[in-house]
């Protein structure tokens, strides 16, 4: 990499080096490979290591880079296209459904998710983790808060814990007629517990998709799934399979 200053221009320091950068990524690095650290980076473009910071996050919100951990810095791969959109009338573990049950619980959920679900802050709902993969890595993980009343046949003795319970409890809600579904996506960062899930370094950007089911005239279950926003590019449609978009080869873009 040759040395490169940064000229004066009127938009910020930080966007105008992201620019530079993420020109620097195109010509001279490959998916996968690891970027010289913040010290050599900053003396390179004659910049503060607090405005190269700046441009490295920024790029990594927009998919370009990835920070691993115990690795540092490397050029992301291309995004995959997941599809969030399901088809009409099919509630989560219905057929063709991508996500993989991982476990269920019975416990009190956030007050925001009860005060959806109509049920008291203090009661306890089922909540089952699901995963979801791509190419073997993972890309998105879930949370699925189903109260009692929506799956009254279920049993203990049926399914007691883990998986098995985790798709016992879908089972039964597939036996509950559908009337609808919403869904909203916003941009967060992940927490703890999901970034681990998702082998991401916890407060990574992290896509937000939240989906409410009705049936009866009410939310019947609610679905929190964080998506990895430096792999993933969300489509919208009838479909609900994940659609892997290939593009050329090339080698960081």
């Amino acid at each position: 990499m040759g040395s490169t200053q940064l000229e004066t221009v009127p938009e910020p320091k930080y966007w105008h080096l992201k620019t530079v950068l993420s020109e620097a990524l195109d010509s001279e690095f490959a998916v996968g490979e690891i970027l010289p650290n913040e010290r050599e980076l900053a003396a390179r473009f004659g910049v503060a290591r607090a405005t190269l910071r700046q441009a490295l996050e920024q790029l990594e919100l927009e998919g370009r880079l990835q920070r691993r951990r115990g690795v540092g810095t490397t050029v992301a791969p291309p995004r995959v296209g997941v599809a969030v959109g399901t088809e009409q009338h099919a509630w989560p573990g219905a057929a063709g459904d991508a996500w993989h049950p991982v476990d269920c619980v019975q416990a009190v959920p956030p007050s925001a998710v009860a005060d959806i679900l109509e049920t008291d802050r203090d009661q306890p709902v089922h909540t089952v983790r699901r995963s979801r993969m791509s190419h073997g890595q993972p890309v998105a993980a879930e949370l699925l808060y189903i109260p009692a009343s929506s799956v009254p046949g279920l049993t203990a003795i049926d399914a007691p814990s883990g998986p098995a319970r985790a798709r016992a409890v879908l089972r039964e809600l597939q036996h509950l007629e559908l009337e609808g579904q919403d869904r909203a996506v916003e941009l967060g960062s992940a927490r703890a517990d999901d970034a681990k899930e998702l082998d991401r370094l916890p407060g990574a950007p992290v896509l937000v998709v939240t989906a409410r089911f009705v049936a009866g005239g009410r939310t019947a279950a609610l679905s929190v799934a964080t998506y990895r926003a430096d792999t993933c590019r969300l489509t919208f449609g009838d479909s609900g399979g994940v659609e892997i978009h290939h593009g050329p080869e090339r080698r960081a873009s």
